[in-house]
């Protein structure tokens, strides 16, 4: 016996038309990660090591979703571990920088790669040294606890604060802007 065919998913996700234009040529997005992935709190052994970081669950599948439509996730970072290592690893991000000061000369370096240019890159930081790459980008991000200033020149604040699902409000709002949105939801309804 067959099973009832299931009604249609349709999204319930909406973003204002004018965020949704500016955000609809992004191919890379590049990231930080403390105050981003992470909630920015930086926990120190006493031999002056990192512990482990914390990343929310929500952000990794918008990481593999922005994947699977084909724009890049790029992590350029400050700082450096073996936590962060071990998950960037597994969400396959490839292009990944770790204790950058000046983070654009990277992200230079990787659009240059892929043959890309800034009109096609998406920034998400939460402090001043993700401000000259989150300039030059044709769409900026930052969560809603970033920095006054970067919250300033951002396109768009995600509602979530940087560890609880903020990137996830980016990767989302990329993924309908790309047009990939209704059709990977309508995959993972089954």
């Amino acid at each position: 016996m067959n099973a009832p065919a299931l009604p249609r998913v349709e999204p319930a996700l909406h973003f204002a038309p004018e965020l949704l234009l500016k955000a609809q040529g992004v191919r890379i997005v590049f990231f930080d990660v403390d105050g981003v992935f992470t909630d920015g709190g930086i926990f120190i052994d006493a031999q002056g090591g990192e512990v482990p970081k914390r990343f929310h669950t929500l952000d990794g599948l918008g990481i593999r979703l922005l994947q699977a439509a084909g724009v890049v996730p790029a992590v350029i970072t400050g700082r450096d571990s073996p936590a962060l290592r071990a998950r960037l690893k597994a969400l396959g991000i490839v292009h990944a920088f770790f204790g950058i000061e000046d983070k654009r000369p990277a992200a230079e370096q990787v659009l240059q790669a892929l043959g890309m240019e800034w009109s096609q890159a998406a920034a998400m930081g939460d402090d001043w040294p993700d401000l000259p790459v989150m300039r030059r980008a044709a769409f900026a991000c930052a969560p809603a606890n970033a920095h006054t200033e970067l919250r300033a020149i951002a396109h768009f604040v995600t509602e979530r604060s940087g560890g609880q699902g903020a990137v996830r409000e980016l990767c989302d709002l990329l993924l309908v802007a790309s047009g990939h949105y209704a059709e990977l939801l309508a995959k993972a309804a089954g």
